[in-house]
């Protein structure tokens, strides 16, 4: 993912994170060992405002380029996989808004303002509620008392912001009530029940939320639920680029160390130029979701979302064969607890679950090809 030029902020970014990255490196293990938040990184990232970079200069933030926002994620993965992936699942959401506020979406913009003032961290449940979304709202004066039990909630103890959806029954039918509320507003609570073969540091934990007052003020989008509709075609390709430049940083990594392995070695030259052609698929993938995106320009449409799933699971197939392939160049020292590659091995698993899981891709493209409704697979 390489451009010609930088914005301004992005060197500076660039900067900071070689500078902040060697202690990210550092203090990896004992996170991932002992299941524990990454809060030391986002409180350096937060100082160094890295929260915001996504976010336009006129409304107070660093200006990035959506193309550069997937750079600076696939750099900080190679330092630590749980740090790029909670910044990944804050800043797509941020991106999201920033694609709204370049269509004048004032409530957009009010929003950017808003975070780029307090350095705000969002946490959100999007891909896990998918089109049924959970939980129930009952209507009361100014809004709704809502009940969820929310899962895979990446960044929540270090997030100020909570962005989910909830399920409401109406005369009509059942709607998904989309809302951004206080992480500390009361009734909401977060479990400490992230206890996950890989991606141990993101602190996706469990968030409960008991008797919450919903304001009408905080509902940001009411849709049909389970059902397709047209905000999954602005989310997706605004997501999934970014949390796939986390995982195809954490390849790039082992391939670093796989090939620091093969110095020297010349019987292993074949191998080692396998794994260099399956890093190259996966940059092609990650770098034609990014493409796709054109910096925001992109026009809503679900063949364009087919388009973006497809490559996210090409370039997973990718990523988890150039990882398992540096395992057995690298060899023995890679199997040991605390080595780099053993975590990696482990982290990109994750990349399975995040939408759409690749059994689910494929259904969603066949049918849509056939010309039949792809979202009836979506909800088995």
């Amino acid at each position: 993912m390489e451009t010609q030029s930088h914005t301004a902020w992005y060197d500076a970014a660039e900067e900071l994170l070689n500078n902040l990255g060697s202690q990210f490196s550092k203090r990896a293990f004992d996170f991932d060992s002992n299941c524990r938040f990454v809060q030391n990184n986002y409180d350096d990232l937060k100082e160094a405002r890295f929260f915001s970079l996504a976010i336009p200069v006129e409304l107070g933030g660093g200006g990035l380029t959506y193309t550069e926002l997937c750079q600076i994620t696939q750099q900080l993965a190679q330092h630590c996989g749980s740090t790029a992936l909670a910044f990944a699942m804050h800043s797509h959401p941020v991106a999201l808004n920033v694609f709204k506020a370049n269509r004048n979406d004032e409530r957009a913009i009010a929003t950017l303002k808003k975070i780029a003032s307090g350095e705000l961290i969002i946490a959100g449940t999007g891909a896990n509620d998918w089109l049924q979304s959970s939980g129930t709202a009952q209507a009361v004066a100014g809004g709704y008392v809502i009940n969820a039990h929310k899962r895979f909630v990446s960044g929540g103890p270090g997030a100020q912001v909570l962005v989910s959806s909830v399920n409401h029954q109406t005369s009509e039918g059942a709607e998904v009530i989309h809302f951004s509320l206080p992480m500390s507003s009361e009734g909401i609570r977060i479990r400490d029940n992230w206890k996950t073969l890989g991606m141990r540091g993101t602190g996706s934990n469990d968030v409960i939320l008991e008797n919450v007052f919903l304001p009408e003020t905080a509902i940001v989008a009411r849709r049909p639920a389970g059902v397709w509709h047209p905000i999954w075609d602005a989310i997706l390709p605004n997501a999934m680029p970014l949390i796939t430049s986390c995982y195809f940083g954490m390849a790039e990594k082992a391939f670093h160390l796989a090939t620091e392995a093969c110095q020297g070695k010349p019987a292993l030259a074949t191998l080692l130029g396998s794994l260099h052609n399956e890093l190259t698929v996966a940059r092609l993938a990650v770098d034609d979701m990014v493409r796709s995106h054109d910096n925001y320009s992109f026009t809503p449409d679900r063949n364009l979302t087919n388009a973006i799933l497809t490559r996210k699971t090409i370039a997973n197939q990718a990523i988890r064969n150039v990882v398992d392939q540096a395992a057995v160049l690298v060899g023995g020292s890679g199997f040991f607890q605390g080595s780099d590659l053993e975590r990696i091995i482990r982290d990109v698993r994750a990349m399975h679950f995040h939408p759409l899981p690749e059994h689910k891709q494929q259904a969603f493209s066949g049918r849509l090809l056939q010309g039949l409704d792809p979202v009836c697979e979506l909800t088995q």
